[in-house]
């Protein structure tokens, strides 16, 4: 497919164009026959529709960036590119489009590992999540061999306020950032630490939790998946960008507190959690829920 009169070498992948290219991707080494050496790696793609090879160099090892994690590297060394999710989250990193986090247009400028394949449930990842369930199940050997709610809150406070400050440590320090799609270890101390256990009773403070986990296939569908607000975007005003959505998150929130971060970060809390979690209760009211 690919026969060498063709083949071209882009060290930057900007430089490409996401949205002519669909090819499956591979992992490589640095180019023997490359002059300087350098201590890095790089991601190479071959694009069995044009016969074009695309080099992305990574700058240091252990980086976590889309194209030269170590959970792509293993995933696409063990299972192959062809056993892989086509669509990962990423093409909504605001490197790919300027509807970041939302997905939307690729950007001119966007670099060729926007439409690269990524595993979300990969082997180094599942690993991760083993250890994930190992402390829940710690947690849940407290709940069955110690009677005292006081023993169990120390075991659980004890964990818990550990768990979180390492991974707050690992994160804010950059030795290994929160990244839910990597599943990162510093990702599964916060989650895991910031787990609780109600044993007082304060069904009223807690309620919309409870709403939400009984009704956890219906937010998961349509919430985190985003099919309810995909429904919300498919209707626009002249442009694409002029949504509903779009013009609640700008007016309402960003262009408010004057800030994208803590605007988008005031939306998810409010237009998305509290929205849902009273849908849910709403639902509760009416018993209605969503099961297989």
């Amino acid at each position: 497919m690919d026969d060498g009169s063709s083949n071209k070498v882009v060290e930057d992948v900007a430089e490409e164009d996401p949205g002519r290219r669909g090819g499956p991707w591979r992992t490589d080494e640095a180019d023997a026959n490359e002059k300087a050496p350098r201590p890095s790696r790089r991601v190479a793609s071959l694009d069995v529709f044009r016969g074009l090879t695309v080099a992305v160099r990574c700058g240091t090892r252990g980086a976590l960036d889309p194209p030269c994690n170590a959970v792509g590297y293993i995933d696409r060394r063990v299972l192959g590119i062809n056993h892989m999710y086509q669509k990962p989250a990423w093409r909504r990193h605001r490197a790919c489009t300027d509807d970041s986090p939302h997905e939307g247009p690729f950007r001119e400028d966007a670099p060729a590992w926007c439409v690269a394949p990524f595993e979300p449930e990969g082997i180094l990842s599942s690993l991760s999540a083993v250890l994930s369930t190992v402390v829940g199940v710690h947690y849940g050997h407290v709940l069955v061999h110690m009677k005292s709610h006081t023993d169990r809150l120390r075991q659980w406070v004890t964990m818990g306020v550990a768990l979180l400050v390492l991974g707050i440590i690992l994160h804010f320090s950059h030795a290994i950032p929160l990244n839910k799609q990597l599943y990162t270890f510093s990702y599964i101390c916060v989650t895991a630490g910031a787990a609780g256990v109600d044993v007082v009773s304060l069904r009223y403070a807690f309620a919309p939790l409870r709403w939400v986990g009984m009704n956890a296939m219906l937010v998961y569908v349509m919430a985190a998946e985003g099919v309810f607000e995909g429904f919300l975007n498919g209707w626009y005003y002249e442009s694409t960008n002029n949504t509903l959505v779009y013009w609640v998150r700008k007016h309402v929130f960003v262009k408010v507190w004057h800030s994208t971060r803590v605007g988008i970060l005031l939306y998810v809390l409010f237009a998305q959690i509290l929205f849902w979690a009273l849908v849910s209760g709403v639902l509760h009211r009416a018993r209605l829920y969503w099961k297989l």
